[in-house]
């Protein structure tokens, strides 16, 4: 009676398992994974990919059609610049140009190019006269003033003087030369050691603190308040960076349970610093 109730109950439970296999791929069918709504979905999904890649294309295309129009622009205004800059090659009633041919049926399109563009205008420079910029510098005496050694040329209608007259660029030169004091004049009036003395004055008056004199006595500073310094007052307390150590060791960021070692063998010049002596006419 047992093993035929034990026969029925797993009887029972594969019919439940079936029934309840059939029930939740229906129930996960119909409502959480809908065969319809998904298709529905990828198919909107299409029509927006078709959408944003005709918009895309027409936008590659307008940026296409931009840079084709930029770059007739920039070889039109080239050939402007070059037709104004090769103007002289114009053809005229006498002689035909070079882009004008009696051997072709019509005229180069750069001829009638140069026909309708203007010629470059030369700018002028101004000549700048050197005696009158040295003459200027001069005064200043920042450097020798050069004269031109080659001669002037004359006007036509004037002529040379007569007598025992040197040449203008020479003349010039000796009324223009820089001056050349004596050592009495470019010395100093004060001697070196006065002269010392008050640069010494007015460089401890520049870089003085304060106009308090410092008296050395232990009763006169004693009603005054003790200012300490800014790094033994701070909020987070004195460093002690440069002061006890010149490494900053923190154990709560490692790794590893101890210090960083280096893998390169340390140089035996410097672990003997300290620890040894040095004795005269030997070595340690």
């Amino acid at each position: 009676q047992t093993a035929y109730f034990i026969m029925k109950m797993n009887f029972y439970n594969e019919m439940a398992v079936r029934i309840q296999k059939r029930w939740r791929g229906y129930y996960v069918r119909k409502y959480t994974h809908n065969y319809y709504a998904l298709k529905k979905y990828l198919e909107a999904i299409s029509v927006n990919n078709e959408i944003v890649r005709n918009e895309l294309q027409e936008y590659a295309e307008m940026k296409e059609k931009e840079k084709k129009k930029k770059d007739l622009e920039k070889e039109e205004k080239e050939k402007k610049y070059q037709a104004r800059k090769m103007h002289y090659l114009l053809s005229t009633e006498q002689i035909a140009g070079i882009y004008n041919s009696p051997f072709r049926k019509s005229p180069d399109p750069m001829e009638l190019l140069l026909r309708q563009s203007k010629p470059l205008s030369h700018r002028r420079q101004q000549a700048k006269s050197p005696v009158a910029y040295e003459l200027y510098d001069w005064p200043t005496c920042r450097r020798p003033p050069t004269f031109p050694t080659g001669e002037t040329l004359l006007h036509i209608g004037r002529q040379k003087p007569q007598g025992p007259f040197r040449d203008i660029a020479e003349v010039l030169r000796q009324r223009h030369r820089p001056l050349e004091p004596t050592l009495r004049v470019a010395a100093s009036i004060n001697s070196p050691l006065e002269k010392a003395r008050e640069e010494m004055k007015w460089e401890e008056w520049r870089n003085r603190i304060h106009d308090n004199e410092f008296l050395p006595f232990s009763s006169y500073h004693k009603n005054q308040k003790y200012d300490p310094s800014i790094h033994s007052s701070g909020q987070y307390g004195q460093e002690t960076y440069g002061i006890t150590h010149f490494r900053e060791v923190q154990p709560k960021k490692w790794v590893a349970g101890k210090d960083f070692q280096t893998v390169l063998p340390s140089i035996v010049l410097f672990e003997k610093f300290g620890k040894t002596y040095s004795k005269t006419g030997q070595i340690v």
